[in-house]
């Protein structure tokens, strides 16, 4: 076993639209004209034209755009950035924030607290807006939030917050009146504070990646071998030997992270930890300089493939796939079912991820050698895992559970299923056998996967 028991220390830039701004380049003083040669190179400078596809259709997606609307957008924020910071410099300590609004961000508004910097303002294509108290008074006020909690707390007050748009400084309070003891001891000047109830209750939020450590409650270190989800709860699949049901858990960070919802170990080396609300299963290995490497689904690879293993000690190793279905004992008793490898390990890589290109391949159990002078060690496949505690891998192509009921429309097979090579399932009318292990995911019906499926 691998389960470590002591702690281990722009050219083509898209056009702007409605939005005109002009540089502001040159002396503090001097005033803004929309004529100047350096306006709109922003765009062409943060490379706006050079968006991502996936960054491109989340936009549409989230922000209910087209997607000339998303790339009209980008180019607009950027100009708009450089021109607020531009308007910034020049109206010195009248500035009282800028923000932009409309779907695609075409209009700059500068707010300022001297009428006479209207012209320059609007100058700049900007429109503007009277204001009360300058930027600088507004973050002064803030700041006094801020050293006011860190003596003393905020404990209903979870959030305070700078709006440039109401010229304020907000106290969102679940109980006003802790927001205004804040304010007392703050010795904040109370003219731009505003007090507003919220329903908030902010948390720290971290990701569950594979190979990534994990510490048990009465002392140890593992690692997590894959994020899964069941229902709605997230989590996180790993080795059986590192804890027994109810064991609670913290994360990479120390911070606490869940519990052992069960384990199995000896006869199967499996288990899987619920995590709390704080932490989010994502579909990532950690691989080679920490680098995130994907996990598409579970399709169990042949003897000789490659596989590569992520664990908190010894990191990204990999090798060879020797034999599957193989049984080994352990000062503890005999595992059956494992896969053996090539690949090397050492203590406190338990639990970690075996991956072969971007199929999960299970969770790390045990072994003999080291990463120094080369050794072999064994992992327990992840689709029985899965299967025996009813969860779905986490992956960049799906795994979300799939919605309750029974059949598919299209026939028996089902995602979220696992299904071992000569399962026989419906699908479109036409009968299947399932060629290689695998959990089912949206995408990967039997009719589009001949790898996995053939008819039958």
């Amino acid at each position: 076993m691998f389960h470590r028991h002591a702690r281990a220390a722009c050219a083509g830039a898209v056009a702007v639209g409605a939005l005109v701004l002009a540089s502001l380049q040159g002396t503090a003083s001097a005033a803004p004209t929309a004529a100047d040669p350096a306006a709109r190179s922003a765009a062409r400078t943060l490379g706006t034209a050079a968006a991502a596809p996936e960054l491109l259709d989340a936009m549409r997606r989230d922000l209910g755009l087209t997607l000339p609307q998303a790339e009209r957008r980008l180019v607009n924020e950027a100009e708009a950035g450089a021109a607020a910071a531009r308007l910034q410099r020049h109206l010195g300590a009248s500035f009282a924030g800028a923000w932009v609004s409309g779907a695609e961000s075409a209009t700059l508004t500068v707010a300022a607290t001297s009428a006479a910097d209207t012209a320059a303002i609007r100058a700049a294509g900007a429109e503007a807006r009277p204001a009360a108290h300058s930027l600088a008074a507004l973050e002064k006020a803030k700041a006094a939030l801020d050293r006011a909690a860190l003596r003393g707390g905020s404990a209903g007050v979870p959030v305070w917050y700078v709006d440039v748009r109401a010229n304020s400084v907000v106290l969102a309070a679940a109980d006003p009146a802790a927001a205004e003891s804040l304010i007392a001891r703050s010795g904040a000047d109370r003219a731009p504070l505003r007090v507003t109830r919220t329903a908030e209750a902010p948390r720290p939020l971290y990701d569950i990646r594979g190979g990534d450590a994990y510490y048990m409650g009465g002392g140890g270190r593992c690692s997590v071998g894959f994020a899964v989800t069941r229902g709605t709860q997230h989590g996180f699949a790993t080795a059986g030997h590192c804890g027994r049901a109810g064991t609670a858990t913290s994360g990479w960070n120390q911070v606490a992270q869940g519990t052992f919802q069960a384990s199995t170990f000896p006869g199967r080396d499996t288990a899987w930890v619920l995590a709390n609300a704080n932490w989010t299963s994502t579909p990532y290995v950690k691989g080679a300089g920490g680098q995130n490497v994907q996990v598409t689904g579970s399709v169990q690879q042949p003897v000789g493939a490659s596989v590569c293993r992520s664990g908190s000690t010894t990191g990204w190793h990999c090798g060879t796939i020797q034999q599957h279905n193989t049984s080994v004992t352990y000062p503890e008793g005999t595992i059956t079912g494992v896969t053996r490898t090539s690949v090397c390990a050492e203590p406190g890589d338990s639990g970690g991820s075996y991956i072969s290109g971007s199929q999960a391949q299970g969770v790390t159990s045990g072994g003999s050698g080291d990463c120094r002078t080369g050794g072999t060690t064994y992992h327990q496949p992840v689709n029985p895992l899965l299967q025996g505690y009813g969860l779905t891998l986490r992956t960049t192509t799906g795994g979300e559970e799939p919605p309750p009921g029974g059949e598919e429309p299209g026939g028996t097979w089902a995602a979220g299923k696992v299904y071992a090579a000569g399962d026989r399932v419906t699908y479109g009318g036409a009968g299947y056998v399932c060629l290689q292990g695998h959990q089912a995911q949206a995408g990967w019906e039997p009719s589009n996967v001949p790898a996995l499926w053939q008819r039958v």
